[in-house]
């Protein structure tokens, strides 16, 4: 297997048809997907005190491809299951964040076993899209992960004060957060204020936005009970998780700087009160070097496991 950018340090099969059974299995026995999901041992539970590591997999369903300067490094579905896999072997990472194709495929593969489920709900505000605001509900629904046997849903949540999309988009979240928690299944928002530039959405990261946007986010639905936050690392991440006294998981995105500078980042907030964990996916599948065991090793090394946590 070639990881670009950069040269593998495993080796894996090539074989250009080496997940030809994936499309065998969705033509004869659609079904499999449930029997999959249902056969799969469940993650143990989730303990404070103890982090968690989630891999995301998202991406390709809103059409963001890109990574780096490669626009559409996400685009070979095979070499993503690939790193996918290496990622998922590593016995520290606890989980996936997927949209329902590549959750199938995983489940397929039994890839999942004894893992966190999180499926991707909105992904209808597609990069570039004239309307990307309205982000609407077109991945897994309430009814669909509780069927799956997930753990909960995630969902992008950006704000645009000039953008009247908004308000549909947050309607749209605080009723997914209410189906969630009616089945007491957790609601990870994703909050950004967010604005449109030449064109382009883009996310403001100063502090100052990002509490806003979780004050905002925090407040949707009728119940928080199941809601947790997905937040960038921003500068001042002591004011930002002051912000909250949800869960939270800290994501990865397409940050700029090396890789030990950005796990110098994340080892930091991941040392603040109320920091569940880490949700990470291009970062980490692909790695300027290409050794994705070796960036998910790195990765895994910065969460925290305290004593009090019993076994």
């Amino acid at each position: 297997m070639s990881l670009h950018p950069g040269t593998a340090t495993i080796a894996v099969d090539d074989d250009p048809r080496r997940y030809e059974h994936l499309s065998t299995i969705r033509l004869e026995d659609p079904s499999a997907v449930a029997r999959a999901a249902k056969a799969r041992r469940r993650h143990s539970g989730l303990k404070y005190g103890r982090q968690n590591f989630i891999v995301a997999a998202d991406h390709p369903a809103r059409g963001a491809l890109a990574v780096g300067n490669d626009p559409v490094a996400m685009a070979d579905r095979r070499q993503l299951l690939d790193r996918l896999q290496i990622a998922l072997a590593n016995p520290a990472v606890d989980g996936i964040l997927a949209s329902p194709d590549i959750m199938d495929d995983l489940l397929l593969l039994g890839a999942l076993e004894g893992k966190l489920v999180f499926g991707s709900m909105n992904r209808g505000g597609l990069a570039g899209l004239v309307n990307e605001f309205d982000d609407r509900f077109t991945g897994h629904t309430a009814a669909a992960l509780e069927e799956l046997g997930a753990d909960g849903g995630k969902m992008l949540t950006r704000i645009c004060l000039g953008d009247p999309d908004t308000v549909a988009t947050l309607e749209a979240t605080a009723k997914a957060i209410d189906s969630l928690a009616e089945r007491k299944l957790i609601a990870m928002v994703e909050p950004f204020l967010s604005v449109r530039e030449n064109g382009r959405v883009r996310n403001d990261l100063s502090t100052d936005a990002v509490i806003k946007s979780i004050g905002i986010a925090e407040g949707l639905g009728s119940t928080s009970a199941y809601t947790w936050m997905k937040l960038p690392v921003v500068d001042q991440m002591e004011r930002v998780m002051a912000a909250t006294t949800m869960p939270t998981v800290l994501l990865g995105g397409d940050p700029a700087g090396t890789q030990d500078e950005v796990f110098a980042t994340w080892g930091a907030a991941l040392a603040l009160p109320g920091v569940q964990g880490l949700t990470v996916g291009r970062t980490l599948l692909y790695p300027a070097d290409g050794d994705v065991a070796g960036a998910v090793a790195a990765a895994a090394s910065l969460l925290h496991h305290t004593t009090e946590v019993s076994e």
